[in-house]
């Protein structure tokens, strides 16, 4: 779970576990935090969130609460992608600068793989941004390293390079990668912010999750041939 809040031109943020307890603990974190920046709920411009891909219940809960919220406060909701979220953790975290293509691969469970791939261009100060080169889809790990080995990205991060590292080791080797590291609120405020400036906000109704697997569990027989 990351909840952030930023006020003033200083940011406060809040990284925690996930899972079944993030429901109840979300909306007394962004109080706390609101405390701690001399804000209340009304002080609330925009409400931003990770729309996905992810797991179920997560994008479930981070929607309806940003939903609720916009609609209670009047205000718009900033819908980020969460594979955005990691790729722009990872630059944060790596220092890298100039123009480089990341490709990012998350571990999407049922041995599959949640893929996308932007390009960083330009330099902080001169209207840096990333630019989407390939949307967020659902792979075969085989598959994906088929299409990375075709064309390589300049770097790599996400959970699934180590999960899948037989795989995916070869077009992302781990001299090309970046670790995502934790501060993953940080990431997600610092693309709030831009999309906030760049007038991105919908209305709350608009602001829906991204889904890319209708099935979301294995049956009972599925799970016992994974495991042969």
């Amino acid at each position: 779970m990351a909840v952030g809040v930023q006020a003033g031109g200083r940011r406060f943020t809040e990284d925690a576990e996930g899972g079944a307890a993030a429901s109840a603990t979300l909306l007394p974190t962004l109080q706390a935090l609101l405390a701690r920046a001399g804000r209340g709920m009304a002080d609330v411009m925009a409400i931003a969130f990770g729309r996905g891909p992810g797991a179920f219940t997560g994008l479930r809960t981070s929607c309806s609460v940003a939903q609720g919220l916009a609609l209670a406060l009047q205000r718009p909701v900033l819908p980020l992608d969460s594979l955005l979220i990691v790729a722009e953790q990872a630059r944060l975290q790596g220092g890298v600068s100039g123009d480089f293509e990341l490709g990012v691969a998350m571990d999407a469970r049922m041995g599959e793989v949640y893929a996308a791939r932007w390009r960083w261009a330009g330099d902080p100060g001169q209207d840096a941004r990333w630019q989407p080169l390939e949307p967020a889809a659902l792979w075969a790990p085989e598959a994906l390293a088929a299409a990375w080995a075709q064309s390589p990205p300049d770097r790599c991060t996400g959970s699934a390079l180590e999960r899948f590292d037989a795989e995916l080791g070869r077009c992302c080797p781990r001299a090309r990668r970046l670790e995502p590291g934790t501060a993953r609120a940080a990431a997600l405020l610092e693309l709030a912010h831009r999309a906030f400036r760049a007038g991105a906000g919908v209305d709350a109704a608009e602001a829906l999750p991204l889904y890319l697997r209708d099935k979301v569990a294995l049956t009972t027989a599925e799970r016992a041939a994974a495991a042969r």
